[in-house]
């Protein structure tokens, strides 16, 4: 059994290696090149009909506004992989796999924005009269063949419990080793929290997150920016050392053991891609129930979330970590993970080793509440809306054995089978890439659209 687990570790290490970053970066250029650079050309224009409209009514139909769907999937990209990820990808890859995580953030929105736009189009109204979507949506109405969409389902229903069960033991570790409270009461709390939230369906879940959302960002991103703002004549020196290592081997630099260019550019991409879910067809249901007039108007909110998540809040922990010096610490390779607690206790003291660990409650909760309704709207996609209650009470339960460390075996399969969640459905984008470059086509040729917005 161990050598088949050992044997598991390195096939995911392998497949998560050169394989499917590969895959991704070359379906990313594609959408890329075949949807004009338009996440570029049109970055403006983006940013002012999402960020710019948060307090407008919003146009068209839908079960939440543009911005729940967006704090929703926000709450599921936003997580561990920000603040624990990105000193992994320094102190692996080396400074430049910065740079490398914002080239791979914009080339990932065509496929974020491609994804979420096909979610919409090819949306349904459930029993509840909620609007419901996503891969296995698109899949089986866009392509008809719905044997693609059972797989996606089953795949990511199943993937999630062990997902969960890492999150859930991923917080009590946390608040045991900072406050010395008990795992399993952190898991029960939690799992009552999910429970009151997550009944209360996609409506209830858009109300907290967009108010626990900004809320976390806030804390943590505002904290790295007063560190910013405090040091200033360090900003000059961050970029010029992730910009000179992005092209150029990192040489031995006090406990960093260096990296190839090669390495560099493997690692950012990597914690981007894992950051940010472009591709991977999870965000997609989240905005598939958002109020809009046009696929393409929700798919700039998407775009909008890769830029949230990769540019701004990465980003500010990779600020705090090179800045800081921590990165180059005789010991920093022994525990990459623990970087950004140990640069903000830099920066703050014990209260940034307090702040770090309440940043990452916040963040992994929030992932824990809306990845039990992607799991659940599965469910819902297979079996009817009925069995999608059984399978939240089922994730439910996994938060609390996962705080304990129960079924830690199950845990080894985790990149796997996200894999076997992302391949159909880039396979889904790609055979979709024309409807999906019909439907811009139309939003910015059409007069109520983009040319409305604009006075063109």
């Amino acid at each position: 059994m161990e050598q088949f687990l050992k044997w598991v570790a390195n096939f995911s290490a392998w497949l998560w290696g050169y394989p499917l970053i590969a895959l991704l970066l070359i379906s990313g250029l594609y959408m890329t090149f075949k949807l004009g650079f338009f996440q570029f050309r049109h970055f403006p224009y983006i940013v002012g009909q999402t960020l710019g409209s948060i307090r407008k009514k919003p146009k068209g139909v839908g079960t939440v506004t543009p911005f729940q769907a967006l704090t929703s999937a926000l709450s599921s990209t936003i997580g561990a992989a920000n603040i624990v990820g990105v000193p992994a990808a320094i102190m692996f890859g080396g400074p430049g796999a910065v740079f490398w995580m914002w080239v791979i953030a914009f080339i990932g929105m065509s496929l974020k924005f491609s994804e979420s736009v096909l979610a919409v189009h090819y949306r349904e109204k459930n029993e509840k009269g909620e609007y419901i979507g996503g891969p296995m949506y698109y899949m089986t109405k866009g392509l008809n063949m719905k044997w693609l969409g059972v797989w996606f389902s089953l795949a990511l229903m199943i993937e999630l419990i062990p997902s969960i069960m890492v999150q859930g033991n991923s917080v009590a570790s946390t608040v045991n080793s900072t406050f010395s409270f008990p795992p399993i009461w952190t898991g029960v709390i939690i799992a009552v929290i999910m429970a009151v939230v997550v009944f209360g369906g996609i409506k209830r879940i858009g109300k907290v997150t967009e108010i626990f959302v900004p809320f976390m960002a806030i804390i943590y991103v505002g904290s790295a920016l007063f560190i910013l703002f405090m040091n200033l004549e360090l900003v000059p020196d961050f970029f010029s050392t992730v910009f000179s290592y992005a092209f150029a081997p990192a040489p031995v630099i006090g406990g960093f053991a260096g990296a190839a260019i090669v390495e560099t550019i493997r690692w950012g991409f990597a914690r981007g891609i894992y950051s940010n879910e472009s591709g991977l067809g999870t965000a997609p249901i989240a905005h598939a129930a958002a109020t809009t007039d046009h696929p393409v108007r929700q798919g700039f909110w998407s775009i909008f979330g890769v830029f949230v998540d990769t540019i701004i809040v990465c980003t500010s922990t990779a600020f705090v970590v090179i800045s800081s010096g921590v990165w180059t610490a005789t010991d920093a390779m022994n525990d990459p993970s623990s970087l950004t607690t140990v640069a903000f206790k830099h920066y703050f003291g014990q209260f940034g080793s307090v702040l770090v660990t309440i940043s990452l409650i916040f963040f992994v909760v929030s992932t824990i509440l809306v990845v039990i309704f992607y799991g659940a709207k599965q469910a819902e996609f297979l079996f009817g809306l009925k069995a999608s209650y059984g399978i939240q009470v089922v994730y439910i339960i996994a938060v609390v054995f996962g705080a304990i460390g129960a079924a830690e075996v199950i845990w080894e399969f985790l990149d796997i089978m996200l894999a076997a969640i992302l391949i159909p459905n880039l396979i889904a984008i790609l055979l979709l890439s024309n409807k999906v470059k019909a439907l811009k086509t139309e939003f910015f040729t059409a007069p109520q659209y983009y040319k409305k917005d604009t006075g063109k």
